[in-house]
């Protein structure tokens, strides 16, 4: 098997993969199908209305991730997902129902979009962590990386087929669909072998464990870098389901199919990302800054495309970029992390990174609604160029060493540490490189 697929080789893995594949389809299916309804039969074209929706489901990341990662340190992981799985179909039939029933309003959308984000907000930690469980710890980062390759294949399929179904039957049969796909990931998890599931350690139930992860994390320059970069860019970049469903509806003048489309064009270049990052057996922190430079570059050409076709082009890039972005930081952060705090510093990491989202929803759709589209893309670009430049400047100045480029010679980019100093200085060089993914074994010259 290859490099870029040898976690599937482990049975408990298997399943995950397919099932979560299905299950992710689903899902973004319905995130296409609300943000329709709300967008052309509930409001008027509204865009505040559609941040509104993705605020309300990203909003109680920030009030309950991090006692989800207590209990993601303490719990059993396996029996938690089925829980969370099986609550984010439930909800997502009734709402299926209330549509087809003829009777939905608004503020059920809003309601339910709330519920959705609650139980999304205890099943981020615990899916973020269960992942160390079902493959062995060298091959963690080709999981991570294979996960993110199933959530954007399935942001490849499920918008396209999401704007056909809703062109043919309608919003409410797309909702009644992705509750039934939630069905595959709960057997998948009831037929794993636990038998060959690679235990992480447990928590033991004390006071204090959210200000011992805060703690922890305030004691890690590179994860506090990463927090900062991924929260702006999220805030403000990352609102693709409000801002292509403004440039294909106002911008452009298309339908619920060419919007799906753009969703999918996006996931080619997100699959890309994520296929890469499964090859890739160190993460790296530089990878994480890079990336977000290339992200507002990536958003900037996207915001001045002239028409629907070159658009969606640019779509590609962006998707790339913002993979290779998000899965870089989410394997750094976990491959670098005590596998007892790993829970709790994974539920910090959501909340600045998904928590981002109500935050920036509302915001980046009122300067879609008052300035066009192309603003609200354009303010996600300037801001993430902002914190990417602003990052590597600072971890320079910090982290003590110094980035050089040779066009000629190959590793074009290269990372330079200053020698000497004293023992102190010399083991913090040594913990830097280590988290910048360069092994103490290197020359001090290195390949980034």
């Amino acid at each position: 098997m290859s490099a870029t697929f040898s976690s599937l080789k482990y049975f408990n893995y298997r399943l995950w993969f397919g099932s979560a594949l299905v299950a992710n389809i689903g899902t973004w299916m319905q995130r296409i199908a609300q943000d329709w309804l709300v967008l052309t039969v509930l409001t008027a074209n509204s865009g505040v209305a559609v941040g509104v929706i993705t605020a309300l489901q990203f909003a109680p990341v920030l009030a309950l991730s991090a006692w989800a990662g207590v209990l993601a340190d303490r719990l059993p992981r396996r029996k938690m997902l089925m829980a969370t799985q099986g609550a984010s179909g439930v909800l997502a039939l009734g709402l299926g129902a209330l549509v087809l029933s003829g009777h939905v309003e608004l503020w059920h959308v809003y309601g339910f979009a709330l519920a959705l984000g609650c139980v999304s907000a205890l099943d981020g930690p615990v899916r973020q962590t269960f992942v160390a469980e079902m493959v062995p710890s060298d091959k963690l980062s080709n999981a991570v990386g294979l996960n993110s390759a199933s959530f954007n294949a399935a942001r490849l399929i499920g918008p396209g087929v999401a704007g056909l179904l809703i062109a043919a039957v309608g919003t409410g049969w797309v909702f009644i669909i992705n509750g039934i796909s939630f069905g595959a990931t709960i057997l998948a998890l009831s037929r794993m072998r636990t038998r060959e599931m690679h235990r992480l350690p447990s928590a033991s139930r004390e006071k204090g464990q959210i200000r011992e992860g805060i703690r922890y994390v305030r004691g890690r320059s590179d994860i506090i870098v990463i927090m900062v970069v991924l929260s702006v860019v999220s805030t403000f970049g990352l609102n693709f389901q409000l801002t292509s469903a403004m440039m294909a509806r106002v911008e452009f003048g298309m339908g619920a199919g060419e919007y799906g489309m753009l969703g999918s064009i996006l996931a080619i270049g997100s699959l890309t990302g994520a296929l890469m990052a499964a090859r890739r057996e160190r993460p790296r922190v530089r990878l994480v800054i890079g990336s977000a430079f290339g992200f507002a570059i990536a958003t900037g050409v996207m915001a001045l495309m002239p028409s629907y076709t070159t658009f969606a082009i640019a779509c590609i890039p962006v998707g790339f970029m913002s993979l290779t972005m998000m899965t870089a930081a989410n394997t750094t952060i976990q491959m670098t992390t005590d596998p007892v705090m790993r829970g709790r510093v994974m539920s910090l990491y959501m909340i600045v990174f998904l928590g981002a989202t109500p935050v920036g929803a509302p915001i980046v759709g009122w300067i879609a609604e008052a300035y066009g589209p192309r603003w609200a893309i354009g303010i996600g670009s300037i801001t993430a160029l902002l914190v990417s430049v602003g990052a590597a400047i600072w971890a320079m100045r910090n982290w003590k060493f110094t980035v050089s480029y040779r066009v000629t010679r190959r590793p074009h980019l290269v990372v330079t540490y200053p020698e000497g100093g004293t023992p102190k200085e010399r083991n913090a060089r040594s913990e830097t490189r280590r988290r910048l993914g360069v092994d103490d074994a290197e020359d001090a010259a290195s390949a980034a």
